[in-house]
């Protein structure tokens, strides 16, 4: 082989390799703008570059997988439900008030989910692994929230509050974190539930078979019988 095949040889296999490098970026970047919606474009204009902004996206997937989240059980989902009503029904005399129970009250769903509570950002970053279409919501309310405080917030940004509140609030009682794995073993349960159906069509299908050959065996010998008579009344 010649040295002028071999270079050839190398430069193909690098072309090869950067074009397939190249279409993994394009697909990790299309199934991050997918998971993450919105998130994704802050990101990236928070972090400067699309590349880092990727890898911070992929850092919290890594960090939320390892926290022990868990769905709410019947009975704190009910709890849980009857305090926003409260909560919802003392903004039409305590506005201010209302947004401050709203705020504590997500924390707390939040607490029993298995989120850490000790950082509002980080903690904005862990909602946005499984919770991206509300967690600007969130941060827009919070937000909200620290204005309240000031005397900065009017009536009306505090409703707005409340309705933010309101959607992250809703959305963690979903258990949208297992969503992935149910679906995965959905499908197992579905391709399990196809091998027994075909297992058991075989030997049905075989003994079908068997049936018919046996219909047709016991005809033949039918046909022949009657042949048989048929030539004994002929004979003289």
């Amino acid at each position: 082989m010649s040295q002028a095949t071999i270079i050839a040889i190398v430069i193909a296999a690098v072309v090869i390799a950067a074009v397939a490098w190249f279409a993994w970026r394009q697909r990790h970047t299309a199934e991050l703008r997918a998971r993450y919606g919105p998130e994704y474009s802050r990101a990236v204009d928070q972090m400067g570059s699309r590349r880092r902004a990727e890898a911070e996206l992929e850092a919290r997937k890594e960090r939320v997988e390892h926290l022990d989240i868990r769905p709410l059980s019947a009975a704190q989902r009910d709890d849980f439900l009857e305090r926003w009503r409260a909560v919802q029904a003392r903004f039409v005399d305590d506005p201010k008030g209302a947004v401050s129970d709203a705020d504590r009250l997500v924390e707390n769903v939040m607490a029993a989910r298995g989120y850490p509570l000790a950082d509002f950002d980080r903690r904005a970053a862990d909602l946005s692994v499984h919770h991206p279409r509300v967690v600007e919501n969130y941060r827009a309310a919070r937000d909200i929230a620290l204005r309240h405080r000031r005397g900065e917030a009017s009536t009306e940004d505090l409703r707005q509050a409340m309705v933010y509140y309101r959607e992250l609030f809703r959305d963690l009682l979903e258990d949208r974190e297992h969503e992935d794995v149910r679906a995965d073993t959905r499908a197992a349960e579905r391709s399990a539930e196809r091998s027994a159906e075909r297992a058991v069509e075989r030997p049905v299908q075989r003994d079908d078979a068997r049936a018919r050959e046996a219909a047709e065996e016991r005809a033949a010998a039918r046909r022949e019988e009657r042949d048989i008579e048929a030539n004994r009344e002929v004979r003289p």
